[in-house]
């Protein structure tokens, strides 16, 4: 740990963040949460950041406490020990490391549909949605670039990401100007029989299928690279929360934009027959804003490809944490001598995210795949933090949240409510994946010779049920979400509020002081005595002056 470069400032923290948000979710995610849910899926969006926003605050917490590499894959093993920590770092692995695909495949099927007559031969890049040979050629190329681009070292993603971020917020600022100046229909705000005209329940699909959680995932990103903070007390929840708010704005504004712009002819048969190859880009051409084509066709490289750069960097820093907890072998925890990269981590991305890509070429399957897995990882964020609360009382906490205590049950409901409303069979295929993952667990539990097993796994067994019951409710739940509609819509998201307070009770009574926290101790107590030397440092500085 002590081998990695502290370099990032709480700027470089902001914009990693904030790059990672408005990567190809701006591009597609307002496009697909108008088709799912109308007009209203403006509010899509708002539910959407009060839900991320309760999760990464309790991950703040974590991520200033424990500021090391790949910290979203160590925190619950602190608390619970190695079993749940397994299912938590699988899921989110499975969550950030897909990202990389679904960039270049955004990035390619927006190309794909290049109007001019040079490249007519992009139209055969993607056929039904899908990439084609061709398309998946392109798609290669672009992640073995994501990959060289961090190959070298933290300072010139650092440097190169923030240069990228800066030019997706001008972009996207320039679209929503030139479209609601340009072709402003506020009819489509109120057209059909409500704001909402596939119903209140597609407002919330919307939030969970959409790209909305998938667009917000992105708040991770300085929490993982934490190990290279400068100062990760500070600024960790600044970005985090930052980025989070940020992007928040700049969504709303395009979602707007979005809905406003599209013709009203278009959507006379409602917002589901709604369907676009490449959406601002196909609305700006309709409109005839030349030069705004132009700069969307450019960009749908840069968005994309800024994320892809930030989530290759971020996901070998899990790869490294998972190999520090012992799930995987030790050679993915090397660290290049001169440049503190993690390489061979970074191998192993690569070439799991080129079997994503050629398992799954479609921008709308993988961005739902991922939000799951993401909500699934994200449901042991708040239990852990409220365990070491317990645990790890005397832990140094350079951001103690106030009224973390109502925050993180409600964030814990919040993620199940958004698991719940991603619609069966979705849910439980996710859900499937990640408990496949578990023989991994196991084969190095043996070769450990099964030593603290029994107590790991109470720690982590509520988890194994609490997937397996809302797989359940899911399949039995409300036909609006897709389920037998053995349970009613309405009563159905009351008994996911009962079932998520039970397991949040019967999580927190799980935690206990494993062997584990010793290992985040140490990273802790590097972190306070850093502090109480810069303290000391201005302390003598103060004196001197006066």
């Amino acid at each position: 740990m002590n081998n990695l470069h502290r370099r990032m400032g709480t700027f470089a923290l902001t914009m990693t963040g904030l790059g990672s948000i408005i990567g190809s979710g701006w591009l597609f995610g307002a496009w697909r949460a108008a088709q799912i849910a109308g007009p209203a899926a403006i509010l899509s969006w708002v539910i959407g950041m009060v839900v991320i926003l309760f999760i990464a605050l309790s991950y703040s917490e974590l991520g200033s406490m424990f500021p090391e590499a790949g910290g979203m894959v160590k925190y619950t093993q602190y608390s619970h020990g190695s079993f749940i920590g397994f299912i938590a770092a699988w899921a989110n692995w499975i969550a950030i490391v897909s990202v990389i695909p679904v960039e270049a495949v955004a990035s390619v099927q927006y190309m794909s549909s290049w109007p001019w007559k040079w490249a007519q031969w992009t139209s055969h890049l993607v056929e039904k949605g899908t990439l084609t040979g061709e398309g998946l050629a392109i798609a290669t190329v672009l992640l073995i670039i994501y990959f060289l681009l961090n190959y070298w070292t933290v300072g010139l993603f650092s440097k190169a990401n923030s240069l990228i971020t800066i030019f997706k917020i001008v972009i996207p600022g320039l679209t929503i100007g030139a479209l609601l100046f340009v072709g402003f229909h506020g009819e489509n705000f109120t057209s059909g029989s409500s704001i909402a005209p596939n119903g209140w329940a597609s407002v919330l699909t919307a939030v969970a299928t959409s790209g909305i959680v998938f667009a917000f995932n992105g708040f991770q990103s300085p929490i993982n690279m934490a190990g290279e903070a400068k100062n990760p007390g500070r600024a960790i929840p600044i970005a985090v929360v930052g980025s989070i708010l940020v992007a928040t704005v700049i969504y709303l504004l395009l979602q707007i934009a979005f809905i406003g712009a599209v013709n009203p002819s278009d959507i006379a048969k409602g917002w589901s027959h709604l369907n676009f190859n490449s959406p601002f880009a196909d609305l700006a051409i309709a409109l005839n804003i030349n030069w705004l084509v132009i700069v969307l066709y450019a960009d749908a490289f840069v968005s994309p490809s800024g994320t892809g750069i930030t989530y290759t960097a971020t996901t070998a820093r899990m790869i490294y944490g998972m190999e520090q907890n012992k799930y995987l072998p030790s050679v993915l925890g090397r660290l290049h001598p001169i440049y503190g990269v993690p390489r061979q981590a970074m191998f192993f991305n690569l070439a799991v995210s080129l079997v994503f890509l050629f398992l799954f070429r479609g921008w709308g399957v993988l961005a739902e795949i991922i939000s799951v897995a993401t909500l699934i990882s994200y449901i042991t964020g708040p239990v852990t933090v409220m365990t070491l609360r317990r645990t790890g009382s005397d832990l140094y906490r350079p951001l103690r949240l106030k009224g973390l205590s109502i925050i993180a049950p409600l964030g814990f409901i919040f993620a199940s409510l958004t698991l719940y409303w991603a619609r069966w069979p979705l849910t439980g295929q996710v859900l499937f994946i990640i408990l496949i993952g578990l023989p991994i667990y196991f084969y190095y539990q043996a070769k450990a010779k099964w030593k603290g097993f029994r107590q790991n796994f109470k720690g982590g067994v509520w988890m194994v049920v609490y997937l397996l019951c809302m797989m359940t409710i899911s399949w039995l739940g409300s036909e609006k979400f897709g389920g037998l509609n053995v349970i009613k819509y309405g009563w159905d998201m009351g008994i996911i509020v009962v079932v998520s307070l039970l397991f949040y009770t019967w999580a927190l009574k799980s935690g206990f002081k494993t062997e584990y926290l010793e290992n985040g101790r140490k990273v802790n107590d590097g972190l306070k005595a850093a502090a109480a030397e810069t303290a000391a440092a201005a302390e003598t500085a103060a004196s001197e002056e006066s």
